[in-house]
């Protein structure tokens, strides 16, 4: 395992390893984000279960378009994966720096449209201190 280390460190230094296809730069920073991500589709899972749960069943489905501002083809795909691995939302199509998204419910589409996580791959794709990165939401939606 230590061997392994070593050598990602030395190809990482080197600057040989592809940051597209194997993109180690973002290691540090994804830790980060992927608590956060969690927690935003443990959201939407309870935001679309308590939607379909509901006699009156609140859906009201949309196709958006939000504006990525990601400067790599990478960090467009993470955002649009991001997009897509939460519940009550798919990424439908990319045209440039805009993403069209189809949202079940109206708050699925809202939080797409407040740019959280637009922002948030966006410092994950942009080299920022790991410090510099938003905290992960408390239980009950609250920062610190």
């Amino acid at each position: 395992m230590v061997s392994v280390a070593l050598v990602v460190w030395i190809a990482h230094r080197m600057d040989v390893i592809d940051h597209e296809g194997h993109p180690i730069h973002l290691t540090i920073r994804a830790l980060f984000y992927w608590p956060w991500l969690i927690v935003e589709i443990i959201k939407a899972n309870i935001d679309v279960a308590r939607a379909i749960v509901r006699r009156r069943m609140p859906i009201n489905p949309s196709v958006i378009e939000v504006k990525a501002t990601q400067e790599t083809e990478l960090g467009q795909v993470i955002y649009a994966n991001s997009i897509t691995l939460t519940p009550g939302t798919v990424t439908i199509d990319i045209d440039k720096d805009i993403m069209i998204v189809h949202a079940l419910t109206r708050n699925a589409a809202e939080d797409l449209e407040s740019g959280d996580m637009d922002r948030r791959v966006t410092a994950l794709e942009a080299h920022p201190p790991a410090e510099e990165l938003p905290p992960p939401p408390l239980p009950g939606g609250q920062t610190k």
